[in-house]
């Protein structure tokens, strides 16, 4: 029997066919979960639609900056399927020059948009969200060890999900008396789009194969059936938690 069966929901942040995102909404719509996924522009439809419209997952275009469309896609994704079990956050964004910069040097504006899209975003989507979770659910976003370490070129995006992590935290105290749980998954390094922006990134995944215990490195499919998981009732007695997927590095020194 297919675990998801039943199960409705939201991915967030498809980018191309190599992303997170795109795992996690084949995998869970693979597993019997009616999934709506959203991209942020027609370029990313072009690429995610065909593979995902295979699986009967509809995708459209969602800028979460943007609160009027944001509401528009919730509001459609709440009309197709009368209500929500799982909300999927796997949105990230810094712009480079702050990004490939020092923390110290980062400007304002670019912290502040950076800590919005990537970071605000996953409590503003909650907010919508929450009227049609009257059942209970899960919600699960994307983070990195750069949270809890410093990791070399990671720059101001370890700050943000630091505090994404927080939120995680807080967000699970405010929503579990709805049933709801909230998590947040760290993968170790993937090379997706979103990670091409990160400097020196073929050293940082390197380092990550020679420090994981499984000598390796993981792949989207692997962070797609962890998350698969915490949409499942399953992990019903889970919440508040940064769960690795990582090989093991954030186990060892």
């Amino acid at each position: 029997m297919k675990m998801l069966k039943g199960k409705k929901g939201i991915v967030f942040g498809v980018a191309n066919d190599k992303s997170i995102a795109y795992a996690v909404a084949k995998k869970l719509g693979e597993e019997g979960a009616s999934v709506m996924a959203s991209c942020l522009n027609q370029k990313a439809y072009d690429i995610v639609s065909p593979g995902l419209l295979v699986l009967d997952i509809p995708v459209q275009s969602c800028n979460v900056e943007d609160l009027e469309q944001l509401k528009t896609f919730i509001d459609d994704a709440a009309t197709r399927f009368g209500k929500f079990d799982f909300i999927v956050h796997s949105i990230a964004w810094a712009p480079l020059e702050d990004l490939h910069g020092k923390v110290i040097d980062s400007s304002s504006a670019g912290f502040s948009r950076a800590m919005a899209v990537s970071c605000h975003s996953f409590a503003e989507i909650a907010h919508l969200c929450l009227p049609y979770m009257k059942d209970g659910g899960s919600m699960v976003t994307m983070t990195y060890i750069g949270a809890d370490e410093a990791v070399p070129h990671y720059g101001l995006m370890g700050p943000v999900k630091a505090a994404l992590e927080s939120l995680v935290r807080y967000m699970a105290l405010e929503l579990g008396p709805q049933k709801i749980r909230v998590h947040a998954v760290s993968p170790g390094p993937i090379l997706t789009r979103a990670a091409s922006g990160i400097e020196e990134f073929d050293a940082l995944m390197k380092h990550a194969i020679e420090r994981a215990p499984l000598g390796r490195l993981v792949t989207t499919e692997e962070v797609a059936n962890l998350t698969a998981f915490l949409c499942d009732d399953g992990s019903s007695g889970m919440t508040g938690q940064t769960i690795y997927v990582d090989g093991g590095c954030h186990a060892v020194a």
